[in-house]
């Protein structure tokens, strides 16, 4: 795994997984889970949104006036609305987010704990954190044996299963709403048969490459005594590394263990 502490260890393993992602297999891939989060996102509402991750953009497809994305360094920063920072350490406000993305990355840095409270930090009392993973009974995940296999993208990392994600988001004081699976195929071939992923998704058989978990913050009995932080206009710049944290830390910012 890749230090996440580490710029350019980060952006190393960044660089490394934007290359899969522009490959046959990680397009098809893209393509199915883009389709899968299309219903979720008929359903999202806010001012702005964040993605993590090192695959093209999923989250356009959302109907939120602002999306941040993110890079490790300026030269990979994409557009203007790119934040630039260690993923553990948002420069953005508590409760600010309607929507927050992490896309395939808890499995490959050092400290995912600590990304996954950042996120939790920066979601808003009624927004959406939403997490890809890939699926360890897959059949990628079971090709992971194969020697050599997990020192390249994407067999690389720790593959947890939903349920052992439920249990670190339930320290973040989050729920899951629901686990969708996507990519489905045959054992040598690629996400794009269609009859599969579409009787796949129809019984949400856990047998697809990547998993979706869409997680909300549990209700909260003292909301009303919560600092709220609003961003009034969109951040701008090239970098958005300039931004500062503000606003007190709250009870999801817990050690995870």
């Amino acid at each position: 795994m890749s230090n996440s502490r580490d710029p350019h260890a980060l952006a190393r393993l960044v660089r490394e997984g934007r290359r899969y992602w522009a490959s046959p297999a990680g397009q098809a891939l893209w393509r199915a889970e883009r389709a899968c989060l299309g219903p979720v996102c008929e359903e999202l509402v806010g001012q702005h949104s964040l993605e993590l991750g090192m695959a093209p953009v999923l989250s356009d497809i959302c109907p939120i006036r602002h999306a941040l994305g993110w890079a490790p360094n300026h030269e990979m920063a994409d557009h203007v609305s790119t934040l630039v920072c260690l993923p553990d350490a948002l420069p953005l406000p508590d409760d600010s987010l309607s929507l927050v993305l992490i896309h395939h990355l808890l499995e490959v840095i050092a400290e995912p704990h600590r990304t996954l409270q950042e996120a939790a930090r920066v979601t808003a009392d009624n927004g959406r954190l939403i997490i890809f993973g890939w699926c360890p009974l897959s059949a990628g995940g079971m090709s992971r044996v194969w020697p050599g296999r997990r020192r390249r993208m994407p067999w690389r990392g720790h593959w947890r299963t939903p349920g052992r994600l439920g249990d670190w988001l339930a320290f973040v004081d989050f729920e899951i709403e629901r686990v969708d699976y996507c990519g489905f195929h045959l054992p040598g071939s690629l996400p794009r048969n269609t009859m599969l992923e579409t009787l796949g998704r129809r019984h949400n058989l856990p047998l697809g490459d990547s998993y979706m978990i869409h997680a909300r913050p549990r209700a909260q009995l003292a909301q009303s005594q919560r600092s709220r932080f609003e961003l009034s206009r969109p951040l701008a710049g090239p970098a958005l590394g300039s931004a500062t944290r503000t606003g007190p830390q709250t009870q999801r910012n817990r050690k995870i263990d």
